[in-house]
């Protein structure tokens, strides 16, 4: 690939890059040039898209961690750094939202938890990576948010304020570290990963009249816009909270 979108010679970490929205962004980044670390929990997991990646050419790495613990995340980015000598692109990916059947049976450890990745793990994580970008060469961090950010539902509460949350770091690390690291969120709308396996036909038809489009996102219309954020054809881009959910109210 040449011209705005090209990522030859860059370095990507993509935490939950190993299935969903961060596997299509793992492959499309390595496509467009960009040499990619994978992290989850589940090494295994990030081991069979690092070798997808290999067999396109590119160099790939899979490491296994916990975003959610605040203490695992600088032996995150010291072993991506240890074996690729930078990162250009952080995409903060990994989330999760529990199921609950009412908000006054939250429980603190399920709220504990679902802040912890979906908004601690990422902060911590851009705190340690922008500040070593802006030394160098600079970079972009990617925030992989939620239309459930500003639509929130009773039965996603926790996620949702996570999400908000997500959003106002992007805009006050943005900030912080330019100009040479830009920050930006991705708003993402209901797409059809592994979570909408288990929609019941109800939720289905609900999140298919709601979008202009009439139907959730498949996981490789995230591309497009991640590649954007991702390369310099976004370099007057920063501090953005794109949506990309198919025309939600």
């Amino acid at each position: 690939m040449s011209g705005p979108f090209d990522l030859t010679g860059k370095v990507a970490l993509i935490t939950g890059g190993s299935r969903g929205l961060g596997r299509e962004m793992a492959l499309a980044f390595a496509a467009a040039g960009a040499d990619v670390a994978i992290a989850s929990r589940k090494r295994e997991s990030c081991e069979a898209t690092a070798c997808e990646i290999e067999a396109t050419g590119r160099r790939a790495l899979a490491v296994g961690c916990h975003v959610g613990q605040w203490q695992s995340l600088p032996q995150l980015v010291e072993t991506v750094y240890a074996h690729f000598g930078r990162i250009d692109v952080l995409v903060n990916n990994a989330g999760m939202s529990p199921l609950y059947p009412s908000l006054d049976q939250v429980s603190e450890e399920l709220w504990d938890k679902v802040l912890a990745v979906n908004l601690k793990g990422p902060f911590r994580l851009s705190a340690l990576v922008a500040p070593r970008m802006a030394r160098g060469e600079g970079g972009s961090i990617i925030n992989v948010s939620s239309i459930a950010a500003i639509r929130p539902s009773p039965m996603e509460t926790p996620y949702a304020a996570a999400k908000a949350g997500l959003n106002a770091i992007t805009v006050a690390f943005a900030q912080a570290y330019g100009p040479k690291v830009r920050v930006n969120a991705i708003q993402a709308g209901p797409f059809l990963t592994d979570i909408a396996k288990a929609w019941t036909p109800e939720i289905a038809r609900a999140v298919s009249s709601r979008a202009a489009l009439r139907r959730a996102g498949q996981p490789s219309e995230i591309v497009g816009t991640a590649l954007y954020l991702a390369s310099a054809a976004s370099s007057f881009t920063t501090g953005a909270v794109i949506r990309v959910d198919g025309g939600q109210p």
